[in-house]
């Protein structure tokens, strides 16, 4: 007929069967939040998570930031054995803790103990945003609080690696308290004459931003990190201002005084080792 000359026939949509879904594993390819291209983890894992097109700083589990920083051979745990309890009876606090632990192999989120760093001995904590956020509660706090004595009664500095939503809000109270334990417990290693380098990473907000993180000796920051107290929103509503792009990025926090330098990952070590070393000639002196 006529009409068939000029009627366009829709081609049925091919869906994917379950077969040629499987043919690409979970798990294979990332989506680079900074520039949306396409890379796989294999690649990125080679480059310490840091994408090869426009430089974004992935997240790194505790795991990975220990690799790359720490001399090989030379971290050994401490107090991995600390479980949160549940002060609150929270709602399936419990139970999404368990699942955190079974997805990150860890107890909590922060892993501390001794390492050296071009082989300086140091005592070190690297913090965990796959597990609960990286939110600080008792046991993060308290890991801290050891961390920094053990610091101070073996005489070596202590890094922390910050990665955090900030208090953790299943533990109330108790959670903030720890903003003022792990403050006090850093006054005792400035009193001791000890260093303290603090490296923020994304995201390093709330309480841990407004404590520990904010209170080195030499505060660092990974390139892009997000780092601040209250979100963006709750902000520009209270002073009602329209604020800047780049707020609360790494890079506006150094141009305002805040961090003493913006170092990126695959510099951070040497970096570290520069300011250990030059720390160490200045306590023989």
């Amino acid at each position: 007929m006529l009409r068939d000359l000029f009627s366009k026939k829709k081609r049925p949509e091919k869906i994917p069967s379950e077969k040629a879904k499987q043919e690409v594993p979970e798990g294979l390819m990332s989506k680079c939040p900074g520039c949306k291209k396409i890379s796989y983890i294999k690649e990125l894992r080679k480059n310490d998570m840091v994408c090869e097109h426009c430089g974004y700083h992935h997240r790194l589990s505790a795991g990975e930031r220990l690799y790359c920083t720490v001399d090989e051979g030379t971290f050994t745990e401490m107090d991995a054995q600390l479980i949160a309890e549940d002060p609150l009876g929270f709602p399936e606090y419990k139970e999404k803790s368990a699942k955190d632990r079974e997805k990150t192999n860890l107890n909590e989120a922060i892993v501390t103990g001794r390492a050296e760093i071009e082989g300086v001995p140091v005592v070190i904590g690297v913090m965990d945003a796959g597990f609960r956020m990286g939110s600080m509660g008792a046991v993060v706090g308290e890991k801290i609080r050891r961390a920094a004595d053990t610091a101070v009664n073996e005489r070596r500095p202590l890094l922390l690696f910050a990665a955090s939503g900030g208090a953790r809000m299943q533990e109330g109270v108790i959670s903030l308290m720890q903003m003022g334990k792990t403050s006090a417990a850093l006054r005792r290693l400035h009193e001791e004459g000890l260093l303290f380098i603090s490296i923020m990473t994304h995201p390093t907000t709330g309480g841990v931003s407004a404590s520990f993180a904010s209170l080195g000796d030499v505060n660092l920051a990974e390139p892009g990190a997000l780092i601040g107290f209250a979100g963006r929103r709750i902000i520009e509503q209270t002073v009602r201002e329209k604020l800047p792009d780049d707020f609360q990025t790494a890079e506006f926090l150094m141009d305002h005084g805040q961090l003493d330098r913006v170092v990126h990952r695959h510099d951070l070590k040497s970096q570290i080792g520069t300011i250990l070393a030059v720390h160490a000639r200045g306590e023989e002196e």
